[in-house]
């Protein structure tokens, strides 16, 4: 495979670069000399920075085997590089075998799957993006069936495994029984995260998101509908959060502290009684000490059919209200679709990062479209100058 990264830290191309004079000949005669929109204001966390404020959201693509990344996932995730986003995030990778939605989805719970890893880190750096991993565990709505192929359960010994769960309780009719974790599950569970995150690390990848949101083990633990402990890992709020802040902090003690962690919530179960956006303030401001530079702020997921109030940007204030009320930095998502729409998020200062999914999917190539439509200036790759 071609190697887009080499020593001293440096990442570019080893061939087919265009000269220095050619890059500033195509600029002078493309780019006009107006003000930088604030949706392509860079963005620094830590030690990195971000070249614009469009991260791609973790999209599981359910085209893994034994966990390794292959072909798809770098041509997927590396046209959205060259397409110019900031951050690349891949999908929920995850950290254990146990720990994955479906026998399809990528992990990092072995070296084999890191150094597979490694040469997509590497090529979304050579093409200006952040290679972000977010690491994942699915609990008990683990061991299913990719989507188009029903989602349906996969028992253990056809193919699929028992999952693990803050209590014994199914996410829905026809989903696995999981089995609650026990204090040496728990433990396993803060060193796969550790693990996965030093992994990550060693294969070039520049920013870390844990995955909290969406019903999967660290949400499940989070709200009192699907944890039903009576031990120090449920019941009140600071119990049910510990587990969590667990994880962060020995990811922490592994992440470097120059390097920014991300943390993915869903902000509201939608539901009585269930996790809601009050606790989702209080947890913010929990995990800022513990290393966290950016609140990821989605919804659901934890209970099926459940009614939720969307429509265009319908999270986008929850992640205000965190940003607001917990002084400290969000990424909105969901239901992002064209540039008017992101660049006054990010101007009214409702969220420092916009997350984009499926405008993804459908335009690997939007924040370039995003730019044009808002006069702002995004270096072409070398190869693509003469279209610019």
């Amino acid at each position: 495979m071609r190697r887009w990264c080499h020593g001293g830290g440096t990442e570019q191309p080893t061939d087919g670069a265009v000269s220095a004079t050619a890059r500033a000949y195509f600029s002078a005669i493309h780019y006009r000399d107006v003000p930088l929109a604030r949706l392509f204001d860079p963005c620094t966390q830590r030690s990195v920075t971000l070249r614009n404020r469009i991260a791609v959201s973790p999209m599981c693509q359910y085209s893994a085997i034994d966990g390794m990344p292959e072909n798809w996932h770098l041509v997927h995730l590396g046209s959205r590089a060259v397409g110019g986003a900031g951050v690349v995030l891949t999908e929920a990778t995850a950290v254990s075998p146990e720990g994955r939605i479906s026998p399809s989805d990528t992990g990092i719970w072995n070296d084999r799957q890191g150094e597979a890893w490694s040469e997509i880190a590497c090529f979304l750096r050579a093409n200006g993006a952040v290679p972000g991993m977010q690491l994942a565990h699915a609990g008990r709505k683990a061991s299913v069936e990719p989507p188009w192929l029903g989602g349906r359960a996969i028992a253990p010994g056809y193919g699929g495994w028992t999952p693990v769960a803050p209590s014994a309780l199914p996410f829905a009719d026809g989903s696995l029984a999981p089995r609650a974790l026990d204090g040496c599950g728990l433990a396993n569970v803060i060193d796969d995260f550790a693990a996965a995150a030093h992994r990550a690390l060693a294969a070039g990848f520049q920013l870390i998101e844990i995955h909290a949101a969406h019903g999967y083990l660290l949400h499940e633990f989070l709200s009192p509908l699907s944890n039903r402990r009576s031990d120090g890992y449920g019941g009140d709020f600071d119990s049910r959060t510990r587990l969590l802040r667990e994880v962060l902090t020995a990811v922490r003690e592994v992440w470097p502290e120059r390097l920014p962690l991300w943390l993915r919530i869903s902000a509201t179960d939608w539901l009585e009684g269930g996790w809601d956006i009050e606790q989702s303030i209080e947890l913010a401001r929990v995990v800022k000490p513990l290393g966290v530079d950016l609140i990821d702020v989605s919804s659901g997921g934890l209970m099926p059919g459940v009614r939720i109030a969307d429509g265009p940007g319908y999270q986008v204030p929850f992640a205000a209200r965190i940003r607001r009320e917990a002084e400290i930095a969000t990424g909105a998502v969901g239901q992002i679709t064209n540039a008017a729409q992101a660049e006054r998020i990010v101007e009214d200062g409702e969220a420092d990062v916009v997350l984009l999914a499926r405008e993804l999917l459908r335009d690997p190539y939007f924040p370039r479209r995003a730019a044009a439509e808002l006069g702002a200036k995004l270096h072409a790759p070398d190869q693509y100058l003469r279209a610019w």
